[in-house]
C-alpha cells in the first residue's frame, strides 16, 4: 500500500456515521477478547482482530479499500501496465512447466488477475488455471463481477479457493500481502525483553502496555536479529514465515513471487530503526498510532525479506533473484510497454507514465517495494532479475 503522507490539514477526516457504529461493535469485541484473556493480549492478536475478525475486522466487514475511494492504492490499482509487465515474467516461468496454474493470494479488487490474463493471452501462454485465494466474501464477489465483465472469454480458467492447494505447478503471486499479517512486537530495554501489547487503562481507552517475553521462539529471533546494544522495539512475523514455508513445501515446480514493503534484515533493524516500521493508512494518510480507529483503518508493518527467503530455502526453494520493484518492472521490460502506448502528449500516455513514475521512483514505490523469486525446478535465469539482482544482501 502506497504511504500517502500525513495531512497537511491537520489530520484524518472524521469518521461517518457508520464508520463510528462499526468502531463501537470493534471495540466492544476487543473489551471481551481482552477481558477473556485476563486483561491484556499480544500485540498480535489484536492486528489479527481488528484487520480479520469476521465481520468486524478491516479486511473482513466489507469497507472500499483500494483505490481512490479507500484508505490506500497498491500497484495493480495504480495502471494495468504493472499487471501486464509482471505477465512477461510469469510467461517465461509457464512455458517451463506443464499443466501449469498461477495462484493469487490476497487479490484485492481482482484487477491484477485482469491484467495478468489479459497480457498473457497475447502472449499465448495462458495458464491452465488461474486461482485466487481470498477470504473475504464480499470482495470476492467485487472480484467476480469485475473478472466476469473484464475478460468473459478468460472466466472459465479463474476460480476461487478458500485454502492453500495441496500441491502448485506454475506461479504463485504475493503481492502485498504479507505486511498485513499479524506481527509480534518486540522491545528490548536494557537487558529486559518484553512482549508489547494492548489493554484498556482506567479511562477505558485502548493502551500499549508491555509483559515478559514468554515465547522462546520469539525470544531467540530477537536475540539474532536485533542490533546487539541498545534500546529497541521493532516487529517479528513468524505468521508470514510459516505462510511462506508453507507454500514452498507444497511447490512441485515453479515460482514463488513475493511483493511488498521490506528490508533485507540488516536494513529491517538497522540501528537507527529502534521504532519498528508498523504504519496505519487511513484516506490515503500515513499515521503511526498503531490503536487508530482500530477496524476502519489498515494496519501494515515492513517485510523481512532475509526471513521469508530463509524460510523458503530451508523448505526446499532456490532464491532466484531479489530486487526492488523498480528494477524487476523495467527489467521485464514496463519502459517499452509505455512506450507503446501510442502518442506521448495524449492524456491516456501522460496519466500511464504518471503511473509508471509512481512505480518506479525511488521517492514512492519503486526503491520502497521489493520483490524476491523463490523457486523449484526452474533453469532459465529470470528475465526479471538480470540486472540489479541483490539477493546477495539477504
Amino acid at each position: 500500500m502506497f504511504p500517502a503522507p500525513p495531512d497537511a490539514s491537520g489530520g484524518p477526516p472524521p469518521p461517518s456515521a457508520d464508520e463510528r457504529l462499526h468502531g463501537e461493535r470493534v471495540l466492544a469485541y476487543l473489551r471481551r477478547e481482552i477481558a477473556e484473556a485476563g486483561g491484556w493480549i499480544p500485540f498480535a492478536d489484536y492486528m489479527n482482530a481488528v484487520l480479520y475478525a469476521p465481520g468486524l475486522g478491516y479486511y473482513a466487514a466489507g469497507a472500499r479499500k483500494f483505490g481512490a475511494e479507500g484508505d490506500f492504492v497498491t500497484a495493480p490499482e495504480l495502471t494495468p501496465l504493472f499487471g501486464q509487465t509482471l505477465a512477461r515474467q510469469l510467461a517465461q516461468v509457464i512455458a517451463e512447466i506443464r499443466d501449469s496454474e498461477i495462484i493469487e493470494l490476497g487479490p484485492g479488487s481482482g484487477r491484477l488477475c485482469v491484467d495478468v490474463l489479459a497480457a498473457l493471452a497475447e502472449q499465448n501462454a495462458l495458464p491452465a488455471r488461474y486461482r485466487l485465494l481470498e477470504v473475504s466474501p464480499e470482495l470476492r464477489e467485487r472480484q467476480r463481477e469485475h473478472i466476469s465483465a473484464a475478460l468473459p472469454d478468460h472466466r472459465a480458467r479463474v476460480e476461487w479457493i478458500d485454502r492453500l492447494p495441496e500441491c502448485w505447478r506454475g506461479a504463485i503471486i504475493v503481492n502485498e500481502v504479507l505486511d498485513a499479517l499479524p506481527v509480534h512486537l518486540i522491545v528490548r530495554r536494557g537487558s529486559d525483553v518484553l512482549e508489547r501489547g494492548v489493554t484498556f487503562d482506567a479511562a477505558g481507552d485502548l493502551t500499549l502496555a508491555d509483559r515478559a517475553l514468554a515465547s522462546v521462539g520469539l525470544h531467540e529471533r530477537a536475540r539474532t536479529r536485533f542490533p546487539a546494544v541498545g534500546d529497541y522495539v521493532s516487529e517479528l512475523n513468524p505468521v508470514a514465515e510459516a505462510l511462506v514455508a508453507s507454500l514452498a513445501q507444497r511447490c512441485e515446480q515453479g515460482i514463488m513471487l513475493l511483493i511488498d514493503y521490506g528490508f533485507p534484515a540488516a536494513e529491517y533493524y538497522h540501528p537507527q530503526r529502534d521504532q519498528g516500521t508498523l504504519m496505519v493508512h487511513y484516506r490515503h494518510r500515513a499515521l503511526t498510532d498503531p490503536l487508530f480507529r482500530p477496524g476502519l483503518a489498515d494496519l501494515t508493518a515492513h517485510v523481512d525479506f532475509s526471513a521469508m527467503a530463509r524460510a523458503g530455502v530451508a523448505s526446499g526453494l532456490t532464491v532466484a533473484g531479489f530486487a526492488t520493484q523498480a528494477q524487476f518492472l523495467v527489467n521485464c521490460g514496463v519502459l517499452d510497454a509505455l512506450g507503446a502506448r501510442g502518442d506521448p502528449q495524449s492524456a491516456a500516455y501522460l496519466r500511464a507514465a504518471n503511473a509508471v513514475q509512481k512505480l518506479t521512483s525511488p521517492a514512492e514505490m519503486g526503491e520502497l517495494i521489493k520483490v524476491l523469486a523463490l523457486t523449484r525446478g526452474i533453469e532459465p535465469d529470470l528475465i526479471g532479475f538480470r540486472d540489479g539482482d541483490r539477493a546477495h544482501r539477504l
